[in-house]
């Protein structure tokens, strides 16, 4: 990635900064060389603060950090766009973005679905949770459950109760969402898949 900071007096670059999940803008910086480097090294994202004249680690006081997932150029090689996970809010007020917008996407939900199943993964002990005592139960028994769900499904595909065919669907999904981390894998995993099969021709 060859990126021209030589446009720019003082050697900088506007970064978009994207959420790699939900797609959304966050916020706009500005990285030198110097910025551009350190944030490759240690995947959290560094800007050059033009009001502190120094490098600047978004979250080095706040906690709040923008854990570096890819890096783009655009066709005149001096914009970045900068896809992260963040960690907490983004703007300095406590919102999501520096727009003041909720940075969510109708895939936020599963996201947090997979979140507290990963949790009852972990703690198997919870013996009021259902994720949990299905993990226990072994492989077998929740691969038997995405089974019996997808049955249902089929079943009521057929018919004409949309209620009913929404509702299998959704257990469906849950338990799948099981499966995969009963695997040692997640939604984005399979989505990468069906990204690289993808063609736009």
């Amino acid at each position: 990635m060859k990126i021209d900071f030589s446009k720019d007096r003082d050697g900088l670059v506007p970064a978009i900064i994207q959420d790699a999940e939900t797609k959304n803008v966050l916020m706009l910086g500005y990285m030198n060389e110097e910025a551009f480097r350190k944030t490759q090294e240690t995947r959290k994202v560094t800007f050059f603060s033009r009001s502190k004249q120094r490098l600047w680690t978004k979250g080095e006081e706040s906690g709040n950090f923008l854990h570096l997932e890819d890096m783009k150029i655009d066709c005149d090689n001096d914009t970045l766009l900068v896809f992260v996970n963040p960690e907490g809010p983004t703007c300095h007020k406590g919102t999501d973005t520096c727009w003041g917008e909720k940075n969510d996407s109708e895939m936020s939900f599963l996201t947090q679905l997979e979140t507290v199943i990963s949790d009852r993964k972990i703690n198997l002990e919870n013996e009021k949770s259902y994720v949990a005592s299905l993990f226990r139960s072994g492989i077998n028994k929740v691969a038997q459950k995405v089974g019996e769900e997808a049955v249902e499904v089929v079943i009521e595909s057929k018919d004409d109760n949309d209620d009913l065919f929404l509702n299998e669907s959704a257990d469906l999904l849950f338990h799948y969402l099981i499966l995969l981390q009963a695997k040692g894998f997640k939604l984005a995993d399979v989505t990468k898949i069906l990204e690289s099969r993808h063609s736009t021709k």
